[in-house]
């Protein structure tokens, strides 16, 4: 029977102990995590190109210190917050042309000098989708210099292009243990600074996880008693998310994920 439990986690971050599972099936979530994930961003930008007027007397350019392409990568990479209720926009009622339903409309407006941010670019209709960090630059503007333009996002996921990737540092290890005689130097200094790892504790013997990372526990391995072991049916695993999501919907979503496709692979083998 497999089972799930959170050994830390932060705003961006977390670390999960799954037990009970196959290499197979920790390679298998990993994949999911990286990969299946649904993410909201910035997939189509249109530039207003020509003079741009401010009041009687200010004329700007629209011409940038950057080409097009490249403020549309950057605004592509901007992490914006995912509503996973939204209908990808192939598969949505729309047809494909955009509505509330599947897609998010921006616009971004600045006149120089400035430095352009992520704080500029501002949702249409519902600020709930505001980008999740305010200082990420886009472009620098001179004093002659502005920037307008509209731009569209919708759900995508990393198999379409890494602009849709949510997690990053997705990684997993077994779940291994490290026992060594109390008679060891340094061995008590150890045991204060690690206690939140230590699993078992005897007369003569003390042990040690290494699911939480400390850097004490290195010094375990130039003692001559030191015995390892590694569970390979127990997985630690660790990821973190760019804010677009939170570390727990990212990990519903992939478990969900990963129970539909497994379902619906046992559903197409003859005879069953």
């Amino acid at each position: 029977m497999s089972s799930i439990k959170i050994l830390e986690e932060g705003d961006n971050w977390i670390r999960f102990l799954v037990e009970g599972i196959s290499p197979a099936y920790a390679n298998m979530l990993r994949r999911t995590l990286i990969n299946d994930i649904p993410k909201l961003a910035i997939s189509k930008v249109n530039f207003h190109h020509g003079e741009i007027r401010q009041g009687d007397d200010k004329v700007y350019s629209s011409s940038t210190s950057l080409f097009d392409e490249m403020i549309a990568s950057r605004l592509g990479l901007i992490p914006l917050p995912t509503d996973l209720n939204m209908n990808f926009r192939d598969t949505c009622s729309c047809g494909g042309k955009g509505c509330s339903l599947c897609t998010v409309t921006y616009s971004l407006f600045a006149i120089g000098p400035k430095v352009v941010k992520s704080q500029d670019l501002i949702p249409v209709g519902d600020e709930k989708f505001s980008p999740v960090d305010k200082e990420i630059p886009i472009v620098e503007l001179n004093e002659r210099q502005a920037i307008m333009l509209e731009a569209e996002a919708w759900l995508g996921t990393a198999k379409e292009h890494a602009r849709y990737q949510v997690t990053s540092g997705t990684s997993y290890k077994y779940h291994r243990e490290l026992t060594v005689n109390k008679r060891e130097p340094n061995i008590q200094r150890i045991i204060e600074n690690a206690k939140k790892n230590i699993v078992k504790e005897t007369e003569n013997e003390v042990t040690f996880t290494t699911d939480y990372p400390n850097k004490y526990l290195a010094q375990l391995y130039r003692m001559d008693s030191l015995k390892v072991t590694e569970d390979d049916s127990k997985f630690v695993f660790y990821f973190e998310t760019d804010g677009s999501l939170t570390p727990r919907q990212v990990l519903s979503y992939a478990l969900n994920r990963l129970k539909t496709r497994l379902e619906k692979l046992r559903d197409s083998v003859p005879g069953e």
